[in-house]
């Protein structure tokens, strides 16, 4: 495998401030400006970071420079890099204050991981760990080294291995990972463990977490406001995952008529936790409505009343006649540990208004007991509502896919979360740079419908120039959810992204387009290129089933990856899914983001068996141009690819290294490329404007 190398600071604090994805970014930036100037100086700086998204919409260069004179009195001086960075986080600091927000925000609920998350949280770290002692006890790896100590720095020094992540991203989404592809020996060596890191993050990607700003170097150093980010995510997957009709459809008791249940099925799984908390608070006779996991929850009165209807027999009267909060907060943790839910927070996690805690405690206490009907009939057209297995295979793999990308909007459910077109609008911008008219927009949250209309209007259109195929498409279409359309274009989308990256990685040589046939003519010239003999006639081809071809190309691209001792030969339906899992996770930790399922494998799902082919020939593509390989001729053994068609015209009227910003880690996202999609949020690029 290619090597990493990270960017090392000599002042310690100062590479503390930034992830090596970030510096990786910032380094590139400085080292452009260099290689066209000889040298950087402190008046190269402000035409280079006004560009930064960081900055753009904060200051002007005028205001940049101003505040650069202060610390420097002659703007022709040479300045290194290290200076660049002091100066970055002085510019960072300006902007944080000038627009009042806090730097130290929690991540538990947000979807990205920030950077700048310095202050560590001992009460929520103390209750990962106690999560983490409690699911893995029994590992036959972990145990050795379990229980950690809460007041210890163990939980960051187990992290450095990978092991422990790729194991609790296993608890919260069982079977994600297969662990035949985890490297678990006592000792590993640079390349096994960030083979593991590699593996963590991008199946962290496919169970919905974001990791955009995290890179495996980060992992390994076992910086903890990353690991505690990137755990608070997959914790937070494992404690809401029962909360959707799909896995619970007693839910459809919380709502009253059948438009209701669609409105339902579009909500985050924390709406739906604060709208079942508050379902059985009006029960309870408490009026105030709990909007959040915070203030709302301060003084424990709504957790009294929402136990004491769940579980009046563990009721203790002494709760409500409390006058003190913190006694309050105590009588209520007794009466959940009557329950049987684990006990991962204090009484002054409670007072303090701890979010991640508290959500963490409701879901708790959901999972305990729900106190919905089980009378089936309630809930029979909850039931009758799901889609059928392909829609929703397709759904996942989609929802996950954008939520990869890191623009602004989580997508809890495609169907929903599409049907005003700024979600859309977002994907467009983000995979075609500069397409997207913000001044024509609406913002969510959109109340006239001609508004949503509007919006998927402008969708259609960009993707008509995108050459999509849309048909009697129109943006209604969208508004009013139709589920076989909306995938289309979603597949479409993710296509055209696919090749895009592929297009800008060739740009050096023909920079002509990719299309599925030279995707197909590469791998089985990879394959062939070894000796072997497997060869395919399109991504349909039914011999795919049993694995073999896909294992013989990851074999191809890394020798070293495939496990041969674990491979089965494919005949049996127990064989197949063997074959699949394993080839799924073999592609993370070569450094593949993809999203596809086992059965998407055994059944050959053309759409999902290109984008396997796709982010597998990206991979080798890059690794390649990073080991300064051009593209030698099929004569020295290597597989090219000579489109036959005309070069296309940039659709954003960008320069490659811009188009490119931003896309990489999209399939792949080992720190050797995913500091472009860090520079793509550094980057300038047209802010989505308002209504």
């Amino acid at each position: 495998m290619s090597s990493y190398v990270g960017v090392h600071v000599s002042d310690q604090w100062l590479q503390s401030q930034f992830t090596q994805v970030e510096l990786r970014s910032l380094k590139s930036k400085f080292t452009s400006v260099k290689n066209q100037n000889g040298e950087v100086t402190v008046e190269d700086l402000p035409p280079l970071t006004v560009k930064l998204k960081a900055f753009n919409s904060m200051f002007n260069e005028e205001e940049i420079r101003g505040i650069l004179s202060e610390s420097f009195s002659d703007m022709s001086s040479e300045i290194d890099f290290e200076g660049f960075l002091r100066a970055y986080l002085n510019l960072q600091g300006r902007a944080t204050a000038k627009s009042g927000e806090s730097k130290h925000a929690s991540s538990f609920l947000k979807a990205m991981t920030t950077t700048l998350l310095h202050t560590i949280n001992e009460s929520e770290k103390a209750s990962y760990v106690v999560h983490i002692n409690s699911y893995l006890a029994d590992d036959p790896f972990l145990k050795q080294f379990l229980p950690l100590d809460p007041a210890s720095s163990d939980l960051f020094n187990l992290v450095r291995d990978g092991v422990l992540l790729c194991k609790l991203i296993n608890v919260a989404v069982p079977g994600t990972i297969d662990e035949r592809a985890i490297n678990t020996k006592r000792v590993l060596n640079p390349w096994e463990r960030n083979e593991n890191h590699t593996l963590c993050l991008n199946s962290a990607k496919a169970i919905g977490c974001t990791v955009v700003n995290i890179g495996t170097q980060d992992l390994v150093e076992g910086r903890p406001h990353l690991v505690l980010g990137l755990i608070s995510q997959i914790i937070k997957i494992q404690l809401l995952a029962d909360l959707s009709l799909k896995k619970t459809p007693q839910l459809v008791e919380l709502v009253d008529d059948n438009n209701d249940v669609e409105e339902l099925m579009g909500l985050a799984p924390e709406k739906i936790l604060l709208k079942w908390m508050n379902f059985h608070l009006k029960k309870s006779g408490y009026e105030k409505p709990v909007t959040n996991f915070s203030s709302d929850l301060k003084d424990g009165k709504a957790y009294a009343y929402l136990l004491n209807v769940l579980a009046p027999e563990f009721c203790n009267p002494a709760t409500l006649d409390a006058k003190d909060s913190v006694e309050r907060a105590s009588l209520v943790l007794d009466h959940a540990e009557r329950m049987d839910c684990k006990r991962y927070l204090r009484p002054e996690d409670i007072v303090e208004g701890s979010p991640n805690l508290n959500l963490a405690f409701v879901a708790q206490i959901f999972h305990q007991r729900s106190g919905l009907s089980t009378d089936s009939k309630k809930y029979s057209f909850a039931e009758m509502m799901k889609d059928d297995v392909q829609t929703s295979r397709e759904e996942r793999c989609f929802r996950l896919w954008i939520n990869s990308l890191g623009i602004a909007t989580y997508v809890n459910n495609v169907f929903e979360d599409v049907r005003n077109g700024w979600l859309l609008l977002e994907v467009l911008d983000k995979i075609s740079p500069g397409s997207v008219n913000w001044k024509q927009t609406s913002k969510p949250p959109i109340k006239m419908p001609f508004r949503k209309v509007e919006n998927c209007n402008q969708v259609i259109k960009i993707g008509s120039q995108l050459k999509f195929s849309l048909v009697n498409v129109g943006g209604n279409d969208i508004v009013q959810g139709n589920k076989k359309l909306i995938l289309a274009f979603l597949w479409q989308l993710m296509r055209y992204n696919m090749l895009q990256l592929l297009k800008n990685l060739r740009s050096h040589s023909q920079g002509k387009e990719i299309t599925d046939a030279d995707i197909l003519k590469w791998t089985n010239c990879k394959v062939k290129s070894t000796g072997r003999t497997s060869q395919i006639d399109n991504f349909k081809d039914k011999s795919l089933s049993t694995g073999m071809f896909f294992l013989e190309l990851l074999s191809a691209v890394e020798p070293r990856v495939v496990n041969w001792n674990l491979v089965t030969k494919g005949e049996t339906d127990d064989e197949k899914r063997l074959n699949a899992t394993y080839i799924i996770s073999v592609a993370r930790k070569l450094g593949c983001s993809i999203f596809l399922l086992p059965e998407d494998i055994i059944e050959v799902n053309q759409k999902m068996i290109l984008t396997l082919a796709a982010s597998i020939m990206y991979w080798s593509l890059q690794k390649a141009m990073e080991e300064g390989e051009s593209s030698p001729p099929p004569a020295n053994g290597k597989c090219a690819i000579t489109p036959d068609v005309s070069p296309a015209r940039s659709i954003s009227g960008e320069d490659e290294n811009s188009s490119l910003g931003g896309e990489v880690s999209n399939l792949n996202i080992d720190d050797a490329a995913s500091y472009t999609t860090v520079s793509s949020q550094i980057e300038s690029e047209e802010a989505p404007g308002g209504e």
